[in-house]
């Protein structure tokens, strides 16, 4: 099976070390009608399950812009994972939200009261990595990653997928 790798732990070890120096991170707080929305289809045009190819060829998939990996056209926020070809997950930076206006700044507890149903997932000890929090539905579902106070990164798609993200510690780069 063909797996992109990902630093994850590197993308963590910055936004860590920032957590863990005692500054206070700033809640981001941005105007509903300037979010982006990423749902559990997908986002603008791509869904999941999409192939490589066919976005690359449609025009959406760009690999030709001086960045980690490959970028969705007109979504600048939001990182595409592949896996053998298809789109498995999306992870999504501000000012993405979820329909319920969930994304990084979001207090946890909006998380809980959104989703009740949300499984709690502890990083390893001893790691830079952040604590998430698992909404699913059905196959799909969106994983928060945070800091135990806000939410830091958002990634919607595929919930094994998803959950085989944080447990492995991967990352669009």
């Amino acid at each position: 099976m063909k797996l992109r790798q990902f630093a994850f732990i590197a993308t963590l070890l910055v936004a860590a070390s920032a957590v863990g120096s005692g500054v206070q991170a700033p809640r981001i707080t941005t105007p509903a009608g300037n979010t982006e929305v990423i749902d559990l289809n997908g986002v603008g045009g791509v869904e999941f399950g999409d192939s490589e190819q066919e976005l690359t060829r449609r025009g959406i998939l760009r690999s030709d812009v001086d960045a980690c990996g490959p970028l969705l056209a007109g979504h600048g926020s939001v990182s595409p994972i592949f896996v053998d070809d298809r789109l498995v997950l999306l992870w999504a930076d501000d000012p993405m939200s979820t329909p319920e206006g969930i994304g990084a700044g979001t207090p946890v507890a909006e998380v809980w009261a959104r989703y009740p149903s949300v499984t709690r997932l502890r990083a390893p000890g001893g790691t830079y990595r952040f604590d998430g929090l698992l909404a699913r539905s059905g196959d799909r579902a969106y994983l928060f990653l945070h800091d135990g106070r806000v939410v830091r990164e958002t990634i919607a798609g595929y919930a094994d997928w998803a959950h085989r993200l944080f447990d492995e510690g991967y990352s669009p780069c």
